[in-house]
């Protein structure tokens, strides 16, 4: 009984003493032995952040519509610039900005776009890649906006 309690998640989290309050004065006394952390309690591997080595760059919005059957979301087509081979390079990204912003009003607009992020399959479609906004959320939801000197595809430093 003691070692699976010293193995387990209560006894690395401290909270051994209130799971076991009988056990408390044997755990003292019994000879400590190093034990290996159990795979629940290993560091999680780490979401993805903007500070994890995420790629920001400047995209231009070719067009923006409505999602059917979304709430929230617009479909968003954006221009990253050109690729190394000349080619234009385009990414098609849902956002939930859909209170905030009329479609129309958004077409050749600059954002920031973080290009890296895995390719999410949506019940919409695929969405390759997650524009900046600010806000609380609801109609209180800003797009990040470079200055005019910015041009798709320019990273962001």
């Amino acid at each position: 009984m003691l070692l699976q309690l010293r193995e387990s998640a209560l006894w690395e989290r401290g909270l051994w003493e209130r799971a076991c309050p009988r056990m408390k004065f044997a755990c003292k006394q019994a000879p400590t032995v190093p034990i290996p952390p159990s795979p629940r309690t290993r560091s999680p591997k780490k979401s993805p952040t903007l500070t994890s080595r995420r790629s920001t760059c400047i995209a231009r919005i070719l067009n923006a519509e409505h999602v059917e059957g979304a709430e929230k979301l617009l479909k968003l087509h954006l221009d990253l610039g050109l690729g190394a081979d000349g080619q234009p390079v385009l990414r098609t990204v849902f956002s939930g900005i859909k209170s905030a912003y009329d479609p129309a009003r958004l077409v050749g607009r600059l954002t920031v776009l973080v290009a890296n992020l895995a390719p999410r399959k949506m019940k919409f479609g695929m969405s390759e890649g997650m524009v900046l906004a600010a806000g609380p959320g609801g109609k209180d939801i800003w797009l990040l906006q470079p200055d005019s000197g910015a041009q798709p595809g320019m990273r962001v430093v």
